[in-house]
């Protein structure tokens, strides 16, 4: 935060009071309580050396306990210190201490505003005891993270929300509502809009490599949903045991602990997922990420596809995530497993990294002797998702437009990756990068370091950078590790995050 910015400005780093025109506006030679309404900050009776740290830390604990949440803004430097009868340099270099650790930021006009709580934002060591199921819905370190303000948000899985298309959105909404009957506003059809339905069809025959028919494609409020409604439908069909990536998502091995399915993980290793593991685990079916494994970035190669192609060709289920794999920068289109073996794959898809988490659409194809299951759960879980969005993103498929916002998104991420690249090799020369081919996120780990990256992540948001640490998304120990996101922030900002990254790196090494 710049020093010339209201409430952190040169000016006097002592306890001495204020004189001549300042001390007739209620300095320390003034009369009168030396207390202000503001966090009924009382100074009369603290030392004059230790009144800095005093009004730091009172501030610090304000913000710590959510008393002063992100988004407020402290008093004016010159206010604050008549209220107390300081000097206005007393104030300024307690507001400096919070900008030194990120906790607050000068921006001129507007004052000096709360952007972090670090001391309360250190996140969980680990997935939480017992599941998400003795936690409560919802609950785990990955929504706790996503709560918390920052300055800098690293997280993975966090698209361009900057980006959206909103002159695009707009306009095929209205084109849309000037289209609609009055009938049109009804209850929809639980499987999905049948415009939307056939565009889907059309999305992933143009960029997957998919052949289905409208009928097949069931519309979801997400991955998220679509693992909920394959957690039934395999569990009423006496499935009970799942196998996952290891490592892999931790919210989608919480979203099928949810569902009752126990998740067995199977090991990952430079050409994916290790079949022959996953025929040792007895698993009758596998969720996995074939075509950008979720962390590490590496493709499911030829031969494990054809092993694990053979594996569901003799009775076993894969469940393909095919969570970002629009996203591509050096490497060609990876095909779709659904593509070469449709009886035994369910492929699930959204828009979520492509537009907007908050649309709450994707869509599932599943294999024939599953559909009328999945369909009937659907049917009772909501009667199906809002028909006007998926209108909307219909015709957005149709025209074009979304290609073309495709188009865009990757140039855009193609520049945010090589700046963290740069970055990552400049401020941390011994960090080795994975999955830089595709997608929105790149892996890092410390390979002969002996710490622990959930130490490195807390320190990190104590200087107000948001990132995961790789073990959250481990069954098996490993080498300390972070997930960085690159696609939400601008170059500025992605520089300045792995900067702090280094400092937080040096804070906690033996």
């Amino acid at each position: 935060m710049s020093r010339s910015n209201e409430g952190v400005v040169q000016g006097s780093k002592t306890d001495a009071p204020p004189s001549g025109a300042d001390a007739g506006r209620g300095g320390a030679g003034t009369s009168g309580e030396a207390g202000s309404n503001f966090l009924q900050l009382d100074i009369g009776r603290v030392p004059a050396g230790g009144r800095t740290e005093w009004l730091a830390g009172r501030l610090r604990a304000a913000i710590a306990d959510g008393t002063l949440p992100a988004g407020s803004r402290l008093p004016a430097s010159r206010v604050l210190a008549a209220e107390l009868q300081v000097s206005r340099g007393l104030v300024t270099e307690a507001y400096q201490r919070l900008a030194e650790t990120g906790q607050v930021s000068g921006r001129g006009r507007a004052g000096t505003v709360v952007v972090a709580v670090p001391s309360r934002a250190e996140p969980p060591a680990g997935p939480p005891a017992g599941g998400p199921r003795a936690t409560g819905a919802g609950a785990g370190p990955v929504d706790a993270l996503r709560a918390l303000p920052c300055r800098t948000d690293l997280s993975p899985g966090v698209p361009d929300l900057a980006a959206f298309p909103r002159t695009a959105w707009l306009r095929a909404e209205r084109q849309v509502l000037a289209d609609l009957t009055p009938a049109d506003f009804g209850y929809g059809n639980p499987q999905g809009a049948p415009a939307l339905r056939e565009a889907v069809a059309g999305w992933l025959a143009r960029n997957r490599g998919i052949r289905a028919d409208p009928g097949e494609v069931v519309i979801v409020a997400g991955v998220a949903q679509a693992l909920a409604l394959l957690s039934q439908v395999l569990r009423e069909a006496g499935v009970t045991r799942l196998a996952v990536e290891d490592p892999g998502s931790l919210g989608a091995r919480q979203q099928l602990e949810y569902g009752q399915l126990e998740p067995v993980p199977v090991p990952v290793d430079g050409a994916g997922l290790d079949v022959a593991a996953l025929r040792a685990s007895g698993a009758r079916a596998v969720l996995l990420t074939p075509a950008h494994q979720f962390p590490t970035g590496v493709v499911l190669d030829g031969d494990r596809r054809r092993d694990l192609l053979g594996w569901a060709a003799d009775g076993g289920l894969v469940i393909e995530d095919d969570y970002d794999a629009e996203h591509r920068y050096d490497r060609a289109p990876v095909p779709a497993l659904r593509a070469l073996l449709p009886e035994a794959v369910c492929y699930a898809g959204s828009v979520s990294k492509l537009l907007a988490p908050a649309l709450r659409l994707g869509w599932l194809l599943v294999p024939a002797r599953h559909r009328d299951a999945v369909l009937a759960a659907k049917r009772y879980a909501d009667l199906g998702n809002p028909v006007l969005a998926q209108l909307v993103l219909a015709r957005l498929m149709d025209s074009g437009e979304l290609e073309r916002h495709l188009r865009f998104l990757r140039r855009r991420h193609r520049r945010r990756r090589d700046a963290m690249l740069r970055a990552l090799r400049d401020r941390l020369p011994g960090a080795r990068v994975h999955g830089a081919a595709a997608g929105l996120h790149l892996t890092v780990t410390f390979d002969g370091d002996a710490f622990e990256d959930t130490a490195l992540a807390s320190a990190a948001l104590d200087l107000g950078v948001k990132c995961h640490p790789l073990s959250w998304h481990r069954f098996r120990p490993g080498p300390p590790g972070l997930i960085l996101g690159y696609a939400s922030g601008p170059v500025a900002e992605i520089e300045e995050g792995i900067a702090v990254l280094a400092a937080a790196l040096r804070r906690i090494r033996p």
